[in-house]
């Protein structure tokens, strides 16, 4: 079984500390790990209740979802009823088809949704957020 750290960067230089997710797989597809990633979080969102989420792409309204983050980020508030993780999933694998994030394995950029990433016990899977530039 793998445990795999997720962390989150942006370009401008924020990291976050990361959590962790057990694997039993040793050879999974990109597509399917940002489904389990996309899953637990939403899974943990509904395990707390109403509130902020924070995760990989911000919900679209509707379906209990209010926008209520201030600025651009990937948080908002929740106004009952669930969200959908297919839903939230298609968001983040739209997000990283037109380039919102880039994906690193290791030290390796994985581009490809169909590639099969190799787990390991302490595999760190980065999601480097892409800041737009000032004025472009």
């Amino acid at each position: 079984m793998a445990r795999v750290t997720f962390v989150d960067e942006t370009t401008s230089g924020s990291r976050s500390d990361g959590w962790g997710l057990d694997i039993a797989e040793e050879r999974l597809a990109l597509r399917e790990v940002i489904r389990r990633r996309v899953f637990q979080e939403v899974a943990e969102f509904h395990a707390r209740g109403a509130g902020e989420y924070r995760g990989l792409v911000r919900p679209t309204s509707g379906n209990g979802w209010a926008d209520r983050a201030s600025g651009a980020g990937r948080t908002g508030e929740a106004t009952g009823g669930r969200m959908d993780p297919e839903a939230q999933c298609a968001l983040a694998l739209a997000a990283f088809e037109r380039n919102g994030f880039l994906i690193l394995v290791g030290d390796r950029q994985v581009e490809d949704l169909d590639e099969e990433i190799e787990l390991r016990l302490d595999t760190e899977v980065t999601f480097l957020k892409l800041v737009p530039l000032v004025g472009g």
